[in-house]
């Protein structure tokens, strides 16, 4: 008998993953990756695990023993209670962290969902922006990535068509700017799901570009029109000479209720044209986007509003920004100078104070107890990434802050890193931090941000003199 490949599944409890998870059971051992694994419970063939890619510690875990893992991740929906940063940012963190898990592992392939690539990719959309970098830092550790960028999937819920299908529900008129008669090539989620599956199954695939998309090229008047029908509505659509893109924005998020985080990148896009290449290669779909639309609106494929979407949450925070490396620098150079720049910017309220094993406590002159105690892990630290633990200080809900930590990162392939605070829990009643702390830390990585730009260009000038 062949034995069944081990696919860990990313998002396996989300939109494509539990579709995919379904279609992959009868052949493969599946370990089903979702941040609550927990609650489901494992079968034959299916091996639920409790990840949240934010962690490198849990993505090893997660990965262990498999043999290919599916890239199904995306963080436009924030997943803390409060999220300071952009999706394009906290992406680079879950990628970095499942490209050097799957390293670590052994795994021997990682397939990733992406999205379709206009020609010439010139002022690329940030969502589509991200999209490639992410590509990037996945295949960045060596493991072969094959990649399919995907046209916009038609199915129920999921993110683009489901907004779709809400806005044509609700208004009574759709006008289209004129950069919307730019052609995509939508696709039903049954032949994504397909394409996945034979990806997996293909190891000369491996380190392989496919564009997947529908039988048809349709720009977004014509899907506006089919989709309409298919709803029972008589819709009017007229074509206009300019509508900002910042109103067009507003507009869909208020009339479908869904989350600015996920209208805006998505809105963004739209100006590109973006169909299969012919000199690509490629996988084509056979369901015509009608056929799929129906199916989808029949399986409940309307956006649920944010009310229905929110879940209850801790009141935790995740703070990510991105910011130089000076030429010269490593990584764990800039988290050990943020200590030292911290004290001489604040100065003379702030001291800090850091021992030989890189521990360092932040707390006013005036205080023995500090505001933030800050715990060095260098088994899990590299030159590369240096990580804290935070672990005390005035500041810290020491009660609930279990997994509250402190990083800086390398993003693989730039002179740039990432500095990110996760699952920390502030001792102050929330109101409070998020009108006096939150905002002092986003003051305080802005001005380190443009103290490391400024030691970056003079390392510049006296390296070109």
């Amino acid at each position: 008998m062949t034995k069944r490949p081990v696919v860990a599944l990313t998002g396996a409890s989300g939109y494509i993953g539990s579709h995919l998870l379904k279609k992959l059971e009868s052949h493969a051992d599946v370990i089903a990756l979702s941040r609550n694994g927990h609650k489901h419970e494992s079968r034959d063939h299916i091996q639920w695990r409790p990840c949240d890619l934010f962690s490198m510690a849990d993505a090893e875990r997660a990965l262990e023993g498999a043999d290919i893992a599916v890239y199904l991740v995306h963080s436009m929906i924030p997943s803390a209670k409060l999220t300071q940063g952009s999706f394009e940012d906290m992406d680079v963190i879950l990628a970095d962290n499942f490209a050097q898990a799957a390293k670590k592992q052994g795994v021997k392939r990682i397939i990733y969902l992406s999205g379709i690539m206009p020609e010439g990719r010139a002022n690329l959309s940030r969502h589509l922006r991200s999209r490639l970098e992410v590509e990037q830092i996945l295949g960045a550790y060596g493991v072969p990535v094959t990649t399919l960028r995907s046209g916009l999937i038609v199915g129920p819920q999921g993110s683009s068509f489901p907004v779709m299908a809400k806005l044509i529900q609700r208004i009574p008129l759709l006008c289209l700017p004129k950069w919307m008669k730019r052609k995509t090539q939508p696709v039903a989620l049954s032949d994504v799901l397909k394409a996945l599956d034979q990806t997996i199954h293909k190891e000369e695939d491996a380190g392989e570009t496919f564009d997947v998309g529908g039988p048809e090229a349709l720009t977004y008047k014509e899907m506006a029109e089919q989709l309409s029908d298919v709803m029972g509505r008589r819709l009017k659509i007229h074509s206009v000479r300019f509508v900002p893109m910042p109103f067009v924005k507003a507009i869909v998020r208020l009339m479908t209720g869904a989350p600015r985080q996920l209208v805006y990148p998505l809105v963004e896009s739209l100006p590109h044209s973006m169909i299969v290449r012919k000199s690509a290669p490629s996988y084509r779909g056979t369901i015509p986007f009608k056929q799929a639309a129906e199916k989808a609106i029949n399986e409940g494929g309307v956006y649920r509003t944010e009310r229905q979407l929110k879940r209850p949450k801790p009141n935790d925070v995740r703070s990510v920004q991105r910011m130089p490396i000076p030429q010269g620098w490593q990584t764990e150079d800039v988290a050990q100078e943020y200590v030292m720049w911290l004290e001489r910017v604040l100065n003379p309220w702030i001291r800090t104070k850091v021992d030989d094993q890189w521990c360092c406590q932040i707390g006013f002159v005036f205080m023995k107890k500090p505001l933030l105690e800050l715990t060095y892990s260098k088994e899990r630290s590299t030159p590369d990434r240096a990580l804290y633990y935070i672990t005390g200080g005035w500041l810290t809900d020491q009660r609930q802050n279990v997994r509250g930590r402190f990083e800086f990162r390398k993003i693989p392939g730039q002179s740039q890193a990432i500095a990110a605070i996760h699952e920390y829990v502030p001792a102050l009643p929330w109101t409070i931090y998020r009108f006096t702390q939150a905002h002092v830390h986003l003051l305080v990585m802005w001005l380190f941000h443009h103290f490391l730009r400024g030691r970056d260009r003079s390392a510049s000038t006296l390296k070109a003199m």
